[in-house]
């Protein structure tokens, strides 16, 4: 099982904005795959489905971004998974806008959210998918910059981002997870050496 775990802020206050990159992920996947996240923990809206022979969860975190973890440690325990079963995907202000690299650990980066993940699972041995929302504009914080709404002229290539990750997530349940971030971490016009083309 792969648990595909989107990191965001609950409420329609935060539903466009750039520290939700994850949950937009999560809500395209479940448009791709025609299904919603209709059960529910004490933290955490998920669902589980069956693509491509392989069971799959889909989870947004309730708890707020920077308590992240417990929402995710409580699901990797409610369905017998491991850190290494997990992707997380999260905004990331060290790539600019259009970029989107998978890897299959490393450190939080300065990520709160990422940051409580390690902090409660007690490791960095788990996905990540990295959402590319910078550079920061100078005369912003970052906080106020997270928490803004994507522009009218980002959108399409949010879009298309949003697109090239779950094409990933798809090679990761047929391919396994080195052939997707080979897929997903090449610039959009190089050739796929994957055979996924």
């Amino acid at each position: 099982m792969w648990v595909i775990a989107g990191l965001g802020n609950p409420g329609a206050e935060y539903q466009e904005t750039r520290h939700n990159y994850g949950f937009l992920l999560v809500d395209r996947l479940c448009r791709k795959w025609g299904v919603g996240l209709s059960r529910t923990t004490p933290h955490a809206v998920y669902e589980v489905v069956r693509r491509r022979q392989c069971e799959i969860a889909l989870l947004k975190p309730l708890t707020y971004m920077n308590l992240s973890g417990i929402a995710i440690r409580e699901i990797l325990r409610a369905l017998s998974a491991a850190p290494s079963d997990l992707i997380v995907a999260h905004d990331d202000l060290d790539l600019p806008l259009g970029a989107v690299r998978m890897r299959a650990q490393g450190g939080p980066g300065g990520h709160n959210g990422v940051s409580s993940v390690v902090e409660e699972l007690g490791t960095t041995e788990f996905g990540r998918l990295r959402l590319g929302i910078g550079p920061r504009p100078e005369d912003w914080a970052g906080r106020d910059f997270v928490l803004s709404p994507f522009e009218d002229s980002e959108v399409p290539v949010v879009q298309g981002v949003l697109d090239r990750a779950a094409a990933g997530i798809e090679t990761l349940l047929a391919r396994g997870l080195p052939i997707a971030m080979n897929q997903v971490n090449r610039r959009p016009d190089e050739p796929d050496s994957s055979g996924e083309g």
